[in-house]
């Protein structure tokens, strides 16, 4: 048996080696979308997390089991893969400890000025202080804040629990409609965005969440309020984003964006109010802990394939 793993650099400096005890293993740092088929011309397993496997790379490849070292596999053709009896399987649910304290990192990175005064106090500006504080900013606690929740999945919820037990007023709006949670308040999407001090999102891309904050819906934020976004680019449209910030005192923190890697010259590297931004490249999710039991799901659900053929 032979298996590809196409993008490990994706995966840091995992030793994949481990691998090798079910049969052949090769691994390419990257792969090209023109060299993915024929990379995977003989294998039986291809181990991917972004690269396309679509009808073409199907067609022309006689895998039998795909591996996504990730949750999402929007960049796998599923349908076609099924109609062929490709066996897709993913991970779930090896990043939540990580994405939520990362989401928290960002929310008080901005409620107690950590990049300011960071950068104030290496300035010198302290040692020039006549007493022994500064209140050039002023810090604010996350208790008594209104914390607006955008999706309530697994994530969502674990947020929502301990923004709580920092003494947030905790609401939540449903991307789906699905979600309901009797420990916090249910709001429709335009309350929570006029009622919210903070407002992190924790949703999916799909088709009710594209494109969800618009000029419009960033309009409706509060001055001064704090949005977090840990779930996938292109919820927020950046163009707009980008237009706010320079119009409206609002602060943002980013580990996601529409297009990975970041392109160059993007509007929001152009805002007025750097201060009110903080971008952070996709890395909520990978703290080693998270990688470990990522790469544990996608050994055992080689393992079991092999083993049991499912």
């Amino acid at each position: 048996m032979k298996i590809v793993c196409l993008d490990a650099a994706t995966l840091g400096h995992y030793d994949l080696s481990v691998f090798k005890e079910f049969g052949e293993f090769q691994s390419y740092r990257t792969t090209p979308k023109d060299k993915v088929i024929e990379r995977l011309k003989d294998a039986d397993v291809a181990m991917v997390n972004k690269i396309i496997i679509d009808k073409e790379v199907l067609d022309n490849t006689n895998l039998k089991l795909i591996l996504e070292t990730a949750t999402g596999v929007n960049n796998i053709d599923l349908a076609y893969a099924k109609s062929k009896n490709i066996i897709v399987k993913n991970a779930a649910g090896y990043s939540t400890k990580s994405v939520l304290q990362h989401t928290f990192a960002l929310m008080f990175a901005f409620l107690n000025q950590i990049v300011f005064y960071n950068q104030w106090s290496k300035e010198g500006k302290w040692s020039e202080c006549e007493i022994f504080t500064d209140y050039t900013k002023i810090l604010n606690t996350l208790s008594g804040k209104k914390h607006g929740i955008v999706g309530l999945g697994t994530i969502g919820k674990e947020v929502a629990r301990i923004s709580k037990a920092f003494g947030a007023e905790v609401a939540y709006y449903s991307t789906s409609g699905q979600n309901n949670d009797a420990n916090f308040k249910r709001l429709d999407f335009e309350e929570l965005l006029k009622e919210s001090d903070i407002i992190s999102i924790h949703a999916p891309l799909n088709e009710n969440t594209k494109n969800l904050f618009t000029y419009k819906e960033l309009m409706l934020l509060k001055e001064n309020a704090v949005l977090i976004n840990v779930g996938r680019g292109g919820i927020i449209n950046e163009e707009d984003l980008a237009k706010i910030l320079n119009e409206k005192n609002i602060r943002v923190g980013l580990d996601v964006l529409e297009f990975e890697p970041m392109i160059k010259n993007h509007p929001l590297l152009n805002i007025k109010h750097k201060d009110n931004l903080i971008i952070t490249p996709h890395i909520a999710w990978a703290s080693e802990e998270s990688l470990d039991a990522l790469m544990k799901i996608v050994y055992n659900n080689l393992k079991e394939w092999i083993e049991n053929g499912k």
